[in-house]
């Protein structure tokens, strides 16, 4: 069994990513600049932003965080998408999801310059993504497929099974592995809460890609041997410690981590290349 070890994977990343950037000033270019806007208070958001912040001067790239409360209006929020479109020295821009319930997520996805949707939610980088043109992949699909990559896992002809049908993971990720080419060339089939019979599904996997935000979810009877397991799901349960709670991922790991050839820890695995992708996205923004 070998971990796929999305943190000293996202480093190196990150070095290439740093080189790039003193290139680029070195011949007079403009440093890559990132926004983030956040709304509320939710702890996870907090800590997921702080990470790309973090990232972001690591690699040598501009960020600014804005903050609003999670009583601003739509309005506001939308305005001031609309002056981060219009301002040449930002490159990329996200809005930090979930949003509270009085805003329309999707007009704010809709409301963001496509040129600047580093998250790849746009529809148009969307729909761009499922005909396999050039466009901006959402972060977490982006980094589960250069890991695929980077440790060099056959994908081709292998049959893979995505459990969850979000439009930021399991869509996304059932497009791209079906696709030609490689990381590509999979027999797709998604799973859901409608899915019947999932174990029998599981167990003819060559590949399993976990995203159900349902902790421990994914059983040690649930997958054959040689499986390759990446565990997207992390959830906050719990837990007897100084924090209060502990981080579990989708995929009851020490059952299943003996049966396979790959997979990824939580935390310390797709996370990091998430943020990575985020980084490589926006350095594609920049026009470098």
């Amino acid at each position: 069994m070998t971990l796929l070890d999305g943190k000293a994977t996202s480093e190196q990343i990150k070095l290439e990513i740093a080189e790039k950037v003193r290139e680029i000033i070195a011949r007079g270019g403009q440093r890559p600049h990132l926004i983030a806007i956040l709304v509320g208070e939710d702890g996870a958001s907090q800590t997921y932003v702080a990470g790309k912040e973090r990232a972001c001067q690591q690699v040598g790239f501009d960020s600014t965080i804005i903050r609003y409360p999670d009583t601003v209006d739509q309005s506001t929020l939308l305005d001031k998408i609309r002056e981060i479109n219009s301002d040449p020295n930002v490159h990329g821009l996200i809005v930090q999801l979930p949003l509270p319930k009085h805003i329309d997520e999707q007009l704010v996805i809709n409301t963001i310059d496509p040129s600047k949707d580093v998250d790849g939610f746009h529809p148009e980088n969307f729909g761009r993504m499922v005909l396999g043109l050039p466009t901006f992949v959402s972060a977490t699909p982006f980094g589960i497929m250069e890991l695929l990559e980077r440790y060099k896992i056959e994908t081709s002809g292998k049959k893979c099974v995505i459990l969850g049908r979000s439009n930021i993971v399991g869509r996304p990720l059932a497009n791209l592995l079906s696709q030609k080419g490689y990381p590509g060339d999979c027999t797709v089939t998604i799973c859901h809460s409608r899915s019947k019979d999932i174990k029998s599904i599981t167990l003819d996997a060559d590949i399993i890609i976990a995203a159900l935000g349902v902790p421990e979810f994914l059983k040690g009877d649930m997958v054959k041997e040689g499986a390759v397991v990446i565990d997207v799901g992390i959830t906050r349960v719990k837990a007897d410690n100084k924090a209060g709670f502990k981080l579990k991922g989708d995929v009851l790991f020490d059952e299943v981590a003996p049966k396979c050839s790959y997979i990824t820890p939580v935390p310390g695995g797709v996370g990091p290349m998430t943020i990575v992708s985020l980084l490589k996205n926006t350095l594609r923004a920049s026009g470098n």
